[in-house]
């Protein structure tokens, strides 16, 4: 097991996409009118490709179209202070050939937010990095409560 400077677990591609595989909500970090901008937003891991839903005259799908952007997902347990995050960072693009399409209106991805979302936007995670806390690399131990 690697760690950082910070005493982190340094992860290894592989775990970081299983992690990304394993929670629905993510964050999206993109330029917007010349400003970083950040939306959580659910999302599908498809092999190495995050794949998001979200409506075609969205912000989100006009700053992402052939962008350099973010991606991060977390996990975290403030009562065992552990957890972990994963960052990945690739170019965006909107899904228009049918095909792509129809593969991924037949993932299981379904949107969280009210209204029509048929725009595909897909990421391929050519950088990606992650960390892990436990007990273990912080040497932290679980907080007591007093009892009352």
């Amino acid at each position: 097991m690697q760690l950082d400077a910070s005493g982190l677990q340094v992860l290894t591609r592989e775990e970081c996409l299983d992690l990304l595989s394993s929670t629905p909500i993510g964050r999206i970090v993109f330029t917007d009118r010349a400003l970083p901008a950040v939306q959580p937003v659910n999302f599908y891991l498809d092999g190495q490709s995050i794949v998001i839903r979200t409506s075609i005259g969205s912000k989100l799908a006009a700053a992402t179209r052939r962008a350099v952007v973010a991606f991060e997902a977390d996990e975290f347990d403030p009562e065992l202070r552990t957890g972990w995050s994963v960052t990945a960072v690739g170019q965006a693009r909107e899904v228009t050939d049918p095909d792509e399409i129809a593969w991924l209106a037949a993932l299981p991805l379904t949107t969280w937010a009210p209204g029509s979302r048929d725009h595909y936007i897909v990421i391929e995670a050519e950088h990606i990095s992650g960390r892990r806390i436990t007990t273990h690399s912080t040497g932290a131990t679980t907080p007591q409560r007093a009892q009352g």
